[in-house]
């Protein structure tokens, strides 16, 4: 097995709605905002090669939206999921199988692009797209809280295009030999988690359970998160876990560290070492 950093670009959300009931005074220390009080977030995918499978983990938020909905998010910087594809000798026909953490835009807008003629249709011709029918059935019937971050052109098309399968709401079901899917449910429903075993590590990723180093603490907690309670339930349970099982933890949003070891403190569980995911080769 391979793994590789997808980066697909930085964009900005309002830091409050990040961090939930944690005051700016606080949470600006480690992730500054802007004069509009937002602050810089990656879209980090993972690339998992094992034999004949390419196996992406999430796409971004991708480029098929208009130019209005793109400037509220403020897309920026160097990295396009093209070119990190490129950059490790691959492209998008390639990828054997999509796997979507959940169904929010930023985490799947880049599963669907458009044609010459306009028509939405599967960015990756040739891969099985893989979510779980019980996200796809609360993405696609949204509550009016979620209803915005969940867009039918970047969901309903993977359907359309027969590349769509389920899997099994069952946690730590195997997805391949050495990759199980957690699942977790205070985000958004039935969200998953690739859990990877690699050169005799344990990797995480964190996806919207825990966006950024900086939202280690327990009470630090999204106000985009439908069941905070959940959500705080959860964080306890997988830190826990992976400080036990010295895993490492891949973060989707951190705009700076990609991956870190957990240690304990008199403060609870904090980052142990940062270092990037290359740095495991």
């Amino acid at each position: 097995m391979q793994l590789y950093t997808i980066e697909t670009g930085l964009f900005k959300l309002d830091g409050g709605a990040m961090f939930g009931v944690v005051p700016k005074s606080i949470w600006n220390r480690t992730n500054p905002a802007d004069q509009n009080n937002l602050c810089t977030w990656a879209m980090r995918c993972l690339l998992i090669q094992e034999g004949k499978r390419l196996v992406l983990v999430d796409t971004g938020i991708g480029e098929k939206q208009d130019q209005k909905f793109f400037d509220h998010y403020y897309l920026h910087g160097a990295d396009t999921l093209d070119k990190s594809l490129a950059k490790h000798g691959f492209g998008r026909t390639d990828i054997t199988d999509v796997l979507l953490t959940h169904l929010h835009f930023d985490h799947c807008g880049g599963a669907i692009a458009r044609d010459q003629e306009g028509n939405l249709v599967a960015a990756f011709p040739n891969a099985t797209y893989w979510s779980n029918e019980e996200h796809w059935n609360w993405a696609t019937l949204p509550n009016e809280r979620e209803k915005a971050s969940f867009l039918k052109e970047n969901i309903l098309p993977i359907r359309e295009s027969g590349q769509l399968r389920f899997l099994p709401t069952t946690d730590g079901t195997s997805f391949m030999e050495d990759v199980r899917i957690r699942l977790t449910g205070g985000h958004t429903a039935a969200m998953m988690l690739p859990q990877i075993s690699y050169k005799g590590k344990t990797i995480l990723y964190m996806a919207d359970l825990l966006p950024s180093t900086g939202h280690l603490p327990l009470p630090y907690v999204m106000a985009y998160d439908m069941f905070p309670l959940t959500t705080l339930k959860e964080k306890r349970h997988y830190l826990t876990e992976a400080l036990e099982g010295q895993y490492i933890l891949y973060f989707e949003h951190d705009p700076v560290n990609e991956c870190c070891t957990l240690q304990q403190t008199e403060k609870g569980i904090r980052v142990g070492e940062l270092f990037k995911l290359s740095d495991l080769d």
